[in-house]
Formats: C-alpha cells, structure tokens, sequence
C-alpha cells in the first residue's frame, strides 16, 4: 500500500507535518479548498485561542466568519460536483445477516431531506437539541445529517432509562428519536421500552420533550394508550410496545407526508454540530460540543490519511456509532470523502464467528476498524476461522479505544492480514478526535504504539511538577495547541470544561492519559492518570459506578478499579463495605450487578465483587484504588504507604484477593 499512500514517506509526512504547526492557515485553507462555503471573508482571523486560565477564559476557534453546512458538503457537494449520487454510501446488515440494505448518496440524500422536513413541521428550529436512542441502522445517520441540515445539534444517548434520561435533560433536547426494538445476538434490546421510561423521568422532573420518533425497525405490535392513561406492562418482550398518541410519531408515517428537499440552513463555522457524552470523575457525564467547521476539516483529513482513503473503497467498522469514533470513521469522515461504509448491526461474532471475514470477502472490504477487545475475542475463535476466507480485498487493519496489546497486534499482522496490510492504531478522544496515529502506508508501524500526532495537534510529555521532558521520556500526556477538531466546551458548563482540561497543568490541554515517547517520536498510551476506567474502549467513571454500588441498601461503602481481561482488556472490580447484618451472597451479587448495569448500563457491571470490612484510605479520607490494584495481583511492593489512615486494613484485604478469606464473587465451590 505504501506505493499508493497519499503520503509516502516518512520525510513528507514530517514536511507536511511541521507545516501544520507552524503555518496552520496555509494548510488548513488548502484542505478547506475540497469543501463549499457560502461565505469565506477574507479578512478573518483564521485561528485564535487560549489555553491558559490565568489570562482568560479558554476559547478555541477557527475560521470565524466562514458559513458553511456540514451535511450539504458530505452530501450534495459530492452529488453536484462530484458526480457521486448513485455511489453506495451505506451497506447495512441486520443483527442476523438475513436482511442487507444498499443506500446510495441520492437516497441518502432524500431520506434526509425528508426528515428534516418532518423536524422543521414539529418545529424544530437551528440550534434545539435533538436526542438519538436507536440501533445501529442507516436511519441513525439520516437523523444525524438532517440535524445537521438544519442547524440542529444531534446527542446520542445513554445506556439505560436514568441515563438516557439525564442526557435529555442535561443537553436540553427537545425531541427523541428511537427505534422500537432491536436485537443484539440473540437478545433483544427493548428500545422503545427504555424511551418511555426515560420520558417518564424528564416529565417527572419538568423538561418538556416535544414529540418521540419511532422507527419500526422490527415492525412490533403497538398497544395504544390513551391520553393520561397508563399500561400497566412494560413490554420488554420481542412482541409489543406502548404507543402514546399524544407524544409518539411513527416514522414512517411521518416521512410518507413531506417533500424530497430541503434547503440547507448556512452555519458559522463555531456553531455547534453535535453533543456527545462522557463519562466524568465526578461521576457526572459531560456533554462534549463539537463545532462544524473544525470538525468537518479534521473528520475528512483524519479519515483520509489515517487510513490512506483511494476513491471506490470501502469501510467496515464494528465502532458504536454513538461514539466519537463512530460519529468521525463511520459517518463523516468517510461521507466527506465519498466513501463506502459498511454498517453492522449486532455483534461481530453473531450469527457465526467468521461474521466479519466472510463480510470482508462478500463487500470487497479494503479498510476494517474495530478494537483490540473485539480482535480478543476473535482471537480465541482460532486461526482456520480467518484463514477459510481470502480477504484478498482488504489493505489496513486499525483499532481505537485503547492500546493493542503486542499479541494481538501480531495475530492481526501475520494472521489477518498476512504480513501485507498496514496496521494502524488510533489515539483520540471524545473530546478531541484523533490526535495521534499511524498513516496507513506511510510511518513504520511499531506494535503497542499510537504512532505520531496528526496534523496541526502538538503533543508534549509533563513530568508530575509540569515540566515538559525531552526526547525519550514517560509522564503525562498533554497538547500545546488547538486543532480544528477539538472539542469547544462541555454544553452548559464551560467552567467544567476549563477545570477538567486545562486547569491542571496551565496553558495545554491535560488529556488524563499517560504516555511513553520512544527516541523515534512515537507515542505509547500508558493508561488513565484519572479516576476512570476503560472497559473494551468504553470510559467509566468510577465515581459514577461506585454511587450505584453504594445506591445498594446493603452496602456502605464501595471502591471500583480496573483488573486486566483477555477479552475486553480492562474490566472492573469492585470492594464493598456491607452494612450491618448483611454478607456477600449470591443474591445480593446478582442485586449489586443488576442495579449497576439499570443505572450506567451494561459495559460498566463488575466482573468481580471483594467484601472487605474496611477500604485503604488516605488520612483526608481519599480511598487509595492503588493499593485495591496491588491487592489484586498480589503485589505486595506498595511503595509510600505514609498517608494511609489505617495500614492495618492491608492483611485482610491480601487475605482476600489471594483467597486465604473467601468472601469474594465470583465464588468458588
């Protein structure tokens, strides 16, 4: 692939590189040549920015003045201008592979044009929020690119009703859009369900959303409930859901009543795009605004260069699209390049475990994006899985969510991609995008590294006092600069936004993450410096899953910290002080995990659960998850233990992890 890069060497990429940095208006404005801009003035200050609190509040922005609308660009641009209206966009398969949907850029474009009409009939006007709760289909993106279309800023959702919920309330959206049902493998996922509930508790709490969407994905039954009248089922089975007349649209319907067309709504470049949330350490998520101008620039150069996009190829990711890296490498990176995406509802190893590789080979796959938890799990399926299939197709091989492990990236060079395709790993956040990565057939690839920053980010290591360290060094990772797609505020709260980034260490942007730079200039990610964890890719506040822990009426206290996991890389393990009168059984197990996963969802239950009668404290009260970490692998090396309130608390809790007391889940017989 080298022979094919858009950069093709080392030499160019540092040229182009340094270029970014030092002359960011000459750069950026030759990429801004691609795009349609209904106003360009030529006076504007094309970048300014402070990430310093002590001389100001933080503010980052690019090309202010400059109009433009994200969804015409990655629509009808690449229809007028580039001739593209009858290329596929999206290949959508079902949850069972029994169903395939091809969806050209013209249909695209008419879809979303449809619904935004329908929004601009509720009156949804520019700048409302508009919540997403739905499966994985291609209408997820037609509600994406029509808010977009309007001005409207789209949010994606949280895993259960409460969270759903606060998201709904924390972005201030004034309208849902779900889906029915779904299936996820063999369980079905009562969207429509989790909705009601989570409307339920906005209503509770006073915020007004205007009308609920519903897209009929499974055709399920629906059960008409009168005004004012409630059911008393929950429909959380395969076959029915509520329908409230007075809050509930059928999709279908509503899109059979509106015209094809609808014009677009001309946005400034810092007019907000999109709200996406993660998980904070105060246990509160945060609404990270992303803004279109920035964002559009760094989604398209990202996609293009990361993976070395030719035009005609095609995509395949197993990313959750209410990701950022979901919303960036499946929906607008690839739309704003022209590309080809491969949408899979469910999971990769469902309906057999060579789902993917046979996908690869049926849709001709050049590009395959997933994460190092997903390539575990196909790990343990066995190599002959892979090999049955030729995959003859297929050119880069990248991952996102966390650091691949050196095993697993070698399975994926040597097995998958037979020691030809270019391995790729991405580093970004929610908050940020990506920021550090390989380019596909042109920077060496080294196992376990991100690689080198993209254009126009500068990283820079701070040892604990904020010192910038030089050369080879391991501390903590930080950016001097903006890009155009960082992130602009948390929505709502920019005094959040300013405490958590930049309040740290003055003057950069703090990413939480700690880092390696080998002598090269490559990045190795060393973990969260933060409290919280990362689950398969996913971020969890600790804060957040130790207070539904402690919700419990059983338990006192509680501690969550991350343990390593074949599969997922990271999971959680929890200690817990009971109450009085209560120990660790089976039942309660079962009650603790339930309650986690109905608060913050699935991806946050803990794979194990200790009962300690006291946790490792400092003497301000602060618990020490490091000591519980060092506990858990038996580690009895626990370095300065002076601030410690109590060191008495350490031999039962050894006494536990190592089994000598057996009071933890899972139990053994």
């Amino acid at each position: 692939s080298r022979k094919r890069a858009h950069i093709s060497s080392m030499g160019e990429y540092r040229q182009l590189y340094q270029k970014s940095v030092t002359n960011p208006e000459e750069f950026w404005t030759q990429i801004a040549k691609e795009f349609f801009w209904n106003r360009w003035p030529t006076d504007m200050e094309f970048v300014s920015y402070n990430f310093d609190v002590r001389k100001g509040p933080v503010a980052v922005k690019w090309l202010d003045g400059c109009q433009t609308n994200v969804c015409y660009n990655v629509l009808d641009r690449l229809i007028i201008d580039k001739g593209l209206g009858d290329r596929v966009a999206f290949h959508w398969q079902s949850n069972d592979d029994k169903c395939s949907k091809s969806v050209t850029y013209s249909d695209l474009l008419r879809d979303v044009c449809r619904f935004a009409n329908v929004m601009k009939g509720l009156n949804v006007k520019r700048g409302d929020r508009v919540a997403i709760y739905m499966s994985v289909t291609v209408e997820v993106v037609v509600v994406m690119l029509a808010c977009a279309r309007i001005g409207a800023v789209h949010s994606f959702a949280g895993f259960s009703a409460e969270a759903l919920a606060d998201r709904i309330i924390d972005a201030n959206c004034v309208l849902l859009v779900t889906t029915d049902g779904a299936y996820r493998a063999n369980k079905f996922v009562p969207l429509k369900s989790i909705a009601d509930s989570a409307l339920d508790i906005c209503k509770q709490l006073n915020h007004k959303v205007m009308a609920c969407i519903v897209n009929p994905h499974l055709n399920l039954h629906r059960i008409n409930i009168s005004k004012g009248n409630t059911d008393n089922g929950d429909h959380n089975d395969n076959t029915s859901i509520n329908w409230y007349q007075n809050m509930d649209i059928l999709w279908t319907d509503a899109m059979n009543k509106v015209t094809d067309y609808c014009e677009p709504e001309w946005m400034d470049s810092e007019d907000p795009l999109f709200i996406l949330y993660t998980s904070g350490s105060t246990g509160k998520p945060k609404g990270i605004v992303h803004t279109s101008a920035g964002y559009l620039l760094y989604t398209y150069i990202s996609y293009k260069h990361a993976f070395n996009y030719r035009d005609g190829d095609v995509f395949m990711s197993t990313s959750d699209l209410g990701w950022l890296a979901g919303h960036t490498f499946s929906v607008y990176g690839p739309l704003a390049n022209g590309g080809t995406v491969v949408m899979l509802e469910g999971t990769p190893y469902w309906p057999t475990p060579d789902r993917l590789w046979r996908l690869v080979d049926q849709l001709a796959v050049n590009m395959l994006y997933t994460t190092p938890t997903i390539i575990r799990q196909l790990m343990t399926y066995g190599e002959q899985r892979v090999r049955n299939y030729s995959r003859r197709s297929l050119k880069v091989l990248a991952v996102v969510g966390e650091p691949m492990n050196p095993d697993a990236w070698r399975w994926v060079w040597d097995v998958v991609g037979e020691r030809r395709c270019s391995v790729v790993d991405t580093y970004g956040q929610t908050e940020t995008g990506a920021m550090i990565t390989g380019l596909a057939g042109c920077t060496p690839m080294k196992p376990g590294s991100a690689g080198l920053p993209l254009f126009g980010a500068v990283p820079a290591i701070l040892d604990a006092e904020g010192r910038e360290l030089d050369g080879p060094a391991v501390g903590q990772l930080v950016f001097k600069k903006p890009w155009p797609g960082i992130a602009r505020t948390i929505a709502g709260n920019h005094g959040w936004f300013e405490m958590t980034y930049f309040n740290k260490f003055k003057g950069y942007y703090w990413t939480g993450d700690g880092a390696r730079r080998d002598a090269d200039g490559y990045y190795y990610m060393t973990g969260r410096t933060d409290d919280t964890l990362k689950v398969s890719g996913r971020l969890l506040s600790t804060v957040e899953i130790e207070a539904a822990v402690v919700g419990h009426r059983a338990v006192a206290e509680a501690a969550a910290v991350s343990a390593p996991h074949f599969i997922k890389g990271h999971c959680i393990h929890v200690f817990v002080v009971l109450c009085n009168g209560f120990v660790l059984t089976p039942d309660l197990v079962v009650e603790i995990k339930s309650r986690v996963r109905a608060k913050i969802g699935a991806p946050a239950e803990p794979e194990a659960i200790y009962a300690v009668s006291a946790l490792p404290k400092t003497k301000t009260g602060k618990i020490m998850r490091r000591i519980l970490t060092k506990a858990m692998s038996n580690d009895r090396l626990l370095g300065d233990t002076s601030a410690m309130a109590d060191e008495s608390v350490l031999s039962e809790l050894f006494a536990i992890t190592t089994g000598e007391i057996l009071n933890v889940y899972p139990f053994n017989d």
